[in-house]
């Protein structure tokens, strides 16, 4: 089983942090950033949302780190934002800074250089499954189940509509945020929500195949594919192979591509650099 290490800032309040980070000790490079509002559903709260934004930051700039875990605490993964916090908060002002600071944080997910995978153990809703669709990676039990369910209660999810659009095809998404209907996990595994589906007495070591099948490349290739597959993403197709072909000369001129090249031809593990 994969031993975590708690960091020195969650140590010694760990019960009440609304965040809390560990470094895996048996793997170099992954860190898990857990949701710990369990009676909350750990709904996005500002306090939340400030709390995730400046865990990512800094880790965002920590060369050491290559996978960051989203995990979450308690029976659901993540209920969307506080309705109860939004309700005490009716201003305008309070709404759009609230929003804003959700998306910051997603797109914080997306520009960092390392790879973040969602480990999804129960209901994913609203900006819940935002946050899923934001990670790179998502990998969830099979008694997970997703929603954008805004609709619900008269609010149609435009933000969590950003990221879902952009995982599934487009009428099962309209189909979600229109009716706001659960999915189950092998229905969102089918429509591309998510990358594995396991039992949750299984989740751990399915979770850790996934992120040893990173680990072991190189740390350039990495961060350079990360940040190449999404910026091409939205380019026309001559642009986007001009784009690339660059990147990927740029990616040649790195030491760990010398190293990874003589590997493969003298049939030995690569001793990656890291540069």
């Amino acid at each position: 089983m994969t031993q975590f290490s708690p960091t020195a800032t969650s140590i010694n309040n760990i019960n009440e942090a609304v965040i809390i980070r560990e470094v895996d000790v048996n793997s170099n490079g992954v860190v898990t950033l857990t949701l710990n509002l369990p009676k909350e559903f750990n709904a996005l709260s500002v306090e939340l949302l400030s709390a995730m934004q400046s865990e990512l930051d800094d880790i965002a700039q920590d060369s050491s780190v290559q996978v960051v875990v989203i995990a979450a605490n308690g029976k659901a993964f993540c209920a969307g934002h506080n309705l109860k916090e939004m309700r005490a908060n009716p201003d305008e002002t309070f709404q759009r800074d609230l929003f804003q600071k959700c998306s910051q944080m997603m797109l914080t997910i997306n520009r960092m250089p390392q790879v973040v995978i969602a480990k999804v153990q129960g209901v994913a809703t609203a900006a819940g499954c935002q946050l899923v669709a934001a990670c790179d990676l998502a990998v969830a039990s099979d008694n997970a189940k997703f929603a954008t369910s805004g609709i619900n209660v008269g609010l149609f999810c435009s933000t969590p509509a950003v990221a879902v659009s952009r995982n599934l095809p487009r009428k099962q998404a309209f189909e979600m945020l229109i009716t706001g209907e659960f999915i189950d996990a092998h229905t969102a595994l089918d429509q591309g929500l998510i990358n594995r589906v396991t039992s949750i007495e299984q989740l751990d070591s399915t979770l850790q195949s996934l992120i040893s099948a990173i680990i072991s490349k190189s740390s350039v290739a990495i961060r350079t594919g990360k940040a190449m597959f999404y910026k091409q993403l939205n380019m026309e197709l001559a642009d986007a192979y001009e784009y690339a072909a660059e990147v990927m000369t740029c990616n040649m001129m790195a030491a760990d591509v010398s190293e990874g090249i003589d590997a493969f031809f003298e049939k030995r593990p690569a001793l990656w650099r890291g540069y």
